[in-house]
């Protein structure tokens, strides 16, 4: 690292990081709530005080706040939760029979039956109950029940994305009242019903968003996006107190040394994250499309850092094009190896339509344990030894003890490494040729599926041409000293290709809406081949389905030649002896 960067890392303070916390966190934070927007407020007075652009917006955002539930067995009440997004009973509730699904990957029919399950509440699993034609969901947690949101709509609704919206209630219990339950259905020859309640406040309300800029001084008008959540479950002390606190910081070393910035900096505090399925960030992406394409060079995102046990800091969230340029400063500043993982879909990632390259959602992890939490968030976003944020994630018990301030300054000060670095690299630390590489690799996968039922050898051609292209780009890049006017250029050609590779990889929708919060695999417009792969030749099935493909297909090949127009650019760039 140069000097400058070792200034700032080590003006990182582990006790105004506690401190930051501490004030955030003093209210439990409902998305909408006055006692979320003291947090916003105060947030605002540290960063006006520090002379950075603040300013604090308001707009109506679709959130949904969990109120009560009961549960009852043969007269006995057994204490639960519901979630955010989930329906309400009203007042008579709903009974049904009970029945235990222990894997939800078998194909169900369970109409009218209230389904027991295991694990954490989940839009996937919930869907999946929906499909099965079940009345109601309980989901048994472990040894504390956890609060989530668990409907798959992605910011605020529009007149088609409401009918995805959940149409079940659910409720979640701990492994004690489980136990309670599968021990009433293994009685011989008993049927054990059920009545549960819940009531859930879900609603248009005002909630805010805070921005705040800090301005470059060769590039203002391009910035990188570094964004947090503000709302929480409980206190919320690590999601997403810590995180917050991580942003002032980074703010108050980069004003306090005096450091410039070659591009600006964009702190952006998003309300309902949790309470509304990033309908904070979604909004903003909206309301700020143009700005953001032309504009913005990277999206760094920060969730849930600084927890006691957190010694898993080398499977944060990427893209493989961010990849080595945040995995650089991981493997520097704590020694540990970064492998990386592919993002899922989620933590306020609102802008892979934009094309915007991003880089983590959380930092640090706990190593996966036989926690339901850990095991749950293992399965969702693919890990090898990491294991979510704590057994208090989602809980009451995320609290201001469950933070480890050497681990907190620890990650605050990969952050600001980070934030630093990409607001004055001179060339982006955007590696194309790792893009163009998965995607090749996804579309060998889907040629293998598809054999003669599609014919992908247009796109294999042209990924294969624009993978070796990106190839030495990189070398052209790497290999020759670029001035500030060339770099420019460079940069723009750079995004370009994002804005052409990112969605390709991660979008199946339209460029200008959001998908459904639901993992999906790379290049997802040709997912469905595996669909395809299963049906007969000749049957209406298949023929509907190749025809379905065959438009997508189309999508991707025009995308790709529209990529390799950019790359074909940089051949004009000077070359210097």
């Amino acid at each position: 690292m140069n000097q400058k960067l070792k200034q700032l890392v080590h003006a990182i303070s582990g006790d105004q990081l506690m401190s930051y916390t501490e004030q955030l966190t003093k209210e439990v934070r409902l998305s909408g709530s006055d006692e979320e927007l003291r947090a916003f407020e105060y947030a605002q007075n540290v960063l006006d005080n520090l002379g950075l652009e603040t300013k604090l917006s308001f707009h109506d955002g679709y959130i949904s706040i969990p109120v009560e539930a009961s549960l009852k067995v043969d007269g006995e009440t057994l204490p639960c939760i519901t979630h955010s997004m989930s329906t309400s009973t009203g007042e008579t509730g709903a009974t049904g029979e009970l029945v235990y699904v222990k894997d939800l990957n078998t194909p169900l029919a369970l109409t009218g039956k209230v389904v027991l399950t295991e694990g954490i509440a989940t839009p996937n699993a919930v869907e999946v109950l929906e499909n099965a034609g079940v009345l109601a969901a309980i989901f048994i947690n472990g040894a504390i029940t956890h609060e989530m949101i668990v409907s798959r709509v992605w910011g605020n609704p529009t007149p088609e994305t409401k009918k995805q919206l959940p149409k079940i209630p659910v409720i979640s219990i701990t492994e004690t009242e489980g136990n309670i339950l599968k021990s009433k259905l293994a009685q011989p020859s008993k049927q054990v019903s059920v009545w549960l309640r819940t009531l859930v406040d879900t609603g248009y309300r005002k909630i805010p968003t805070l921005i705040a800029d800090l301005k470059g001084e060769l590039e203002p008008e391009k910035f990188v996006l570094f964004s947090g959540h503000v709302d929480s479950w409980h206190y919320g002390a690590m999601d997403n107190g810590s995180a917050n606190a991580t942003m002032l910081e980074v703010a108050r070393v980069i004003k306090e040394q005096q450091l410039s910035l070659r591009r600006s900096l964009r702190l952006a505090f998003w309300s309902g994250h949790s309470h509304g399925r990033y309908a904070g960030s979604t909004y903003y992406c909206d309301m700020n499309w143009e700005e953001l394409h032309e504009n913005c060079t990277l999206h760094v995102y920060i969730d849930s850092v600084g927890g006691k046990g957190a010694t898993i800091l080398g499977e944060s969230n990427c893209m493989v094009e961010t990849k080595d340029f945040g995995g650089s400063f991981v493997e520097a500043l704590t020694g540990e190896k970064f492998i990386g993982k592919r993002f899922g879909r989620g933590g306020d990632q609102s802008f892979w339509g934009i094309g915007i390259p991003a880089l983590f959602m959380g930092l640090s992890e706990q190593p996966i344990s036989n926690d339901v939490a850990s095991q749950t968030l293992n399965q969702l976003f693919g890990g090898v030894k990491s294991g979510g944020f704590g057994w208090w994630w989602h809980t009451t018990e995320d609290t201001l003890d469950k933070l480890d301030k050497d681990n907190l300054q620890r990650d605050c000060q990969v952050y600001a490494a980070v934030i630093y670095d990409a607001c004055n690299r001179r060339i982006l630390p955007i590696n194309q040729a790792a893009a163009t590489t998965e995607l090749k690799e996804a579309l060998l996968d889907y040629n293998k599926l598809a054999s003669d039922k599609l014919d992908l050898s247009l796109a294999l051609q042209r990924v294969e041409q624009l993978n070796q292209m990106t190839i030495n780009i990189n070398d052209m890049i790497q290999n020759q000293e670029w001035s500030d006017e060339e770099a420019k250029v460079i940069n723009e050609k750079l995004l370009a290709l994002s804005h052409c590779l990112i969605p390709l990889n991660y979008v199946s929708g339209d460029l200008h809406d959001h998908d459904l919060a639901m993992n999906q695999p790379p290049l997802p417009l040709l997912k469905d081949i595996t669909i395809l792969a299963e049906t007969t030749p000749g049957s209406n099935a298949f023929f509907e389905w190749q025809t379905f493909l065959k438009r997508r297909l189309n999508k991707v090949e025009y995308t790709l030649r529209q990529a390799i127009h950019i790359a074909e650019s940089f051949v004009n760039m000077k070359v210097k002896n």
